[in-house]
């Protein structure tokens, strides 16, 4: 599976979709942009001033690129993923944490500020109690308890294509979950193999048999609650969300979610059809094998992503990527605030 930029879009979309996209910072842009991001303290002190100024910064790149970023954000018809590349990275890193963050001894916050500068383009950064702590800032970081876990502290087994949904007292995974993440390159892993896995919705549905995309299509199908919930709060036992389709919504612009922590289909025929959707994915994947200075763009809603596996040494110098939560709007998952923090949900 290799980077490309026009992939098997349904004929009835618009001819000029594209379902991956490429921003470069020119090193002047970068140069200038990290002088100012090493300025600022760090932003989870005080997070709203800080992605206040962060917005002052980052509003001055060149009109081209910045409606770039934004334009991925905010039409329906713009790329499911886009890589930005040459960003500024910090001078100086620390070890990579071996409990999976955050580290304790990062001196400067470059990496948090590109991280939620290209965040508040797309929207609003939130926390979830129940994943990282309701931090602001993931760090996602192999962790040797979790190798083989469908969780972002895995690494020895393939991190097969899920959405970043969210346990949900109303019996929904994928409504009060992120509609964008970023992720952010700090450090590579060791070998310089680990890849990042984006399938499109418009893609995937393209590739399926009708009768597939039906079923796909039909509430026959239970979530299971993300591995950090099940893991901390349920004990490990399998939480389960009310019958949904895997792919819904209008046919040239479908929505997709699927857990990373298991699906439960409902019938035999539904079994089958979840086989496939994952295997289709695979197929018509774009592929990025993230290097400092790169971050990643992923729409939540209009594909799935995965990871590959890659060797954890567990030295201080494995992977270490950073990841946000994004929402276009806090106001509609105003139900899950929580009293301490207007940024972090339940």
């Amino acid at each position: 599976m290799t980077v490309t930029t026009d992939h098997g879009v349904p004929a009835t979309a618009p001819a000029t979709v594209r379902t991956f996209s490429e921003i470069a910072l020119p090193d002047a842009v970068r140069d200038t942009l990290g002088e100012q991001l090493r300025r600022l303290p760090d932003p989870n002190t005080d997070i709203d001033r800080s992605t206040a100024r962060l917005l002052q910064i980052f509003a001055t790149l060149p009109t081209e690129l910045l409606q770039q970023v934004l334009d991925f954000g905010r039409h329906i018809d713009t790329a499911g993923v886009a890589l930005v590349s040459n960003l500024p990275v910090d001078a100086v890193l620390p070890d990579t944490p071996s409990d999976g963050g955050p580290s304790g001894d990062k001196r400067s916050f470059v990496a948090e500020g590109v991280l939620l500068g290209l965040s508040g383009l797309l929207g609003e950064p939130m926390g979830v109690l129940t994943e990282k702590a309701g931090q602001l800032v993931h760090d996602v970081i192999p962790v040797a308890d979790g190798s083989k876990t469908q969780t972002n502290q895995g690494s020895a087994v393939f991190l097969n294509f899920h959405s970043d949904i969210m346990h949900d007292v109303i019996g929904r995974y994928d409504v009060a979950n992120p509609d964008f993440l970023v992720l952010s390159c700090l450090r590579a892993d060791h070998e310089g193999v680990a890849g990042t896995f984006y399938a499109d919705a418009r893609d995937v549905s393209a590739a399926l048999a009708p009768d597939v995309l039906e079923t796909l299509r039909s509430p026959l199908f239970r979530l299971n609650a993300p591995g950090s919930y099940v893991r901390d709060v349920a004990g490990g036992a399998d939480v389960l969300s009310e019958p949904v389709p895997m792919i819904s919504g209008h046919t040239d612009y479908p929505e997709i979610a699927i857990s990373a922590n298991g699906v439960h289909a409902l019938t035999g025929g539904a079994r089958e059809a979840l086989d496939t959707l994952q295997k289709v994915c695979g197929e018509v994947a774009h592929s990025v094998r993230l290097r400092p200075g790169q971050a990643l763009l992923i729409n939540n809603r209009k594909g799935v992503h995965a990871r590959s596996t890659f060797t954890a040494r567990y030295d201080g110098q494995d992977r270490w990527l950073q990841r946000t939560y994004v929402r276009r709007s806090l106001w509609n998952v105003r139900y899950r605030v929580t009293q301490d923090n207007r940024r972090v949900h339940y």
